[in-house]
């Protein structure tokens, strides 16, 4: 596979790969090691 604007779905061969992979992350297969980042207060304004 050739990475150029020719391959829209780059870096995955395809669509499906694609959409695979996003389901894999929002199912919390895939993490980044590290402590969670800690999200701000939504009273702190």
């Amino acid at each position: 596979m050739t990475w150029s604007e020719a391959a829209p779905e780059r870096p995955f061969c395809s669509r499906r790969c694609r959409l695979i992979d996003l389901g894999e992350w929002f199912e919390e297969a895939h993490h980044i090691p590290g402590e969670p980042a800690e999200l701000p207060d939504e009273d702190s304004d």
